[in-house]
């Protein structure tokens, strides 16, 4: 773990990498990615986060209507160093919370580094202290099979709170079937 400038520190932890459950239901969700950016996607993180941002997959997945503030934010922690933030995303809910949500992301066989999430969690306390901070994770488990998690600390480890499954679909793929699946899912 960074420590300060050209300083690095070790941490004893349980896991080092996320990996996704391969288990977990999918939710099939129409995708809203223009044509033009589909022709010409890759397959690294940066198409992720674009897949992500045109489909409102962080607003879906955490409930909150969520705003794209920056990608790619390099900045200084006091304490860390210099640390790398892959997108920001700001947001507000029903009862008028902001929040703020760094996401990391990885495209191809990339793993999620837990490092990379407790930097974040520093980062938010860091620069926005008046907001909520709920740190994000995507994966592509498949080309259009994107998986989203939220992270948690618990004392020095970073734990998986929740995972969730989007399969990117035309509308057409998503049979009334699905949707009486789907209604079976929501709380009571």
């Amino acid at each position: 773990m960074p420590a300060g400038i050209a300083r690095y520190a070790f941490w004893a932890t349980a896991f080092t990498t996320i990996q996704p459950n391969p288990q977990l239901a999918e939710t099939k969700v129409p995708d809203a990615t223009p044509g033009l950016i589909e022709q010409h996607r890759l397959s690294d993180e940066q198409a992720l986060l674009a897949r992500v941002r045109y489909n409102r997959l962080v607003d879906i997945f955490t409930g909150v209507a969520c705003y794209s503030l920056q990608n790619h934010l390099r900045t200084t922690v006091e304490g860390l160093g210099q640390i790398e933030t892959d997108e920001i995303y700001v947001g507000v809910d029903r009862f008028g919370a902001q929040y703020v949500f760094p996401v990391q992301a990885k495209g191809g066989n990339d793993r999620l580094s837990v490092v990379q999430i407790a930097q974040d969690l520093e980062m938010a306390a860091s620069k926005f202290p008046a907001l909520i901070a709920r740190p994000l994770a995507a994966q592509f488990l498949e080309e259009d099979l994107i998986v989203l998690y939220e992270l948690e600390r618990e004392g020095v480890d970073v734990r998986v709170r929740r995972e969730e499954h989007y399969r990117l679909v035309p509308p057409t793929e998503i049979a009334d079937s699905d949707l009486a699946k789907y209604r079976t899912r929501v709380p009571k």
